[in-house]
């Protein structure tokens, strides 16, 4: 019967973690074949929040009542202004870090003047937790790489799938960290799938 139990354990946590990977919707990466440098957008435009789905300001209501709950003003204060900032620059900069380690031969550079664009959509997120066990923060993104000059021309279009936040150096004590971590860690699924594509 532990056997048995062990067996499913092992089965379900391998159907679970398969997930945890990023998808060739259309299209392949034949065209980078050639490149050495490819732009990228970053879009951060009414992503949903949790298993619940919120919205971001649903999200960031409920993190104000209980930030001002437990710790006040101030406290709220400097969260928000490291979300913002984190919104705005680290997730875009932590998903180039994790590309470009895993690509090697291809850059990945915010307004570069490349024939090819790479635009990363954030669809959900999933904040988890730190305590006694820490949960990783969960990214479901989209990336479409167009032609810089002609963005309706789509080549490739890849999802990424509750990738965890796992694997990365960032601090894992507040959401936007363990965010950060899975932003990285999408940038690394996805510079790996094109190493592999264009050997």
């Amino acid at each position: 019967m532990k056997k048995l139990f062990l067996l499913l354990f092992a089965a379900i946590t391998t159907a679970t973690f398969a997930q945890d990977k990023i998808n060739i919707e259309s299209g392949n990466f034949d065209f980078l074949k050639d490149q050495t440098e490819v732009n990228v957008q970053f879009k951060f435009e009414n992503p949903l929040f949790q298993a619940d789905n919120y919205t971001e300001a649903q999200y960031l209501e409920r993190r104000k009542t209980e930030t001002l709950a437990k710790k006040g003003e101030q406290s709220w204060k400097e969260w928000d202004e490291e979300w913002q900032k984190h919104k705005e620059s680290v997730f875009f900069d932590k998903f180039i870090e994790g590309v470009n380690g895993k690509a090697k031969k291809i850059k990945f550079t915010k307004g570069a003047s490349a024939k090819y664009t790479l635009i990363l959509h954030t669809k959900w997120i999933y904040a988890g937790w730190t305590g006694f066990v820490t949960q990783p923060a969960k990214l479901s993104s989209e990336m479409i790489f167009v032609e810089t000059e002609n963005p309706s021309k789509v080549l490739t279009k890849v999802q990424g799938d509750k990738i965890e936040g796992i694997g990365s150096k960032g601090s894992y004590r507040m959401e936007y960290g363990r965010i950060s971590a899975a932003y990285e860690k999408t940038g690394k699924e996805l510079g790996k799938a094109i190493k592999n594509a264009l050997k």
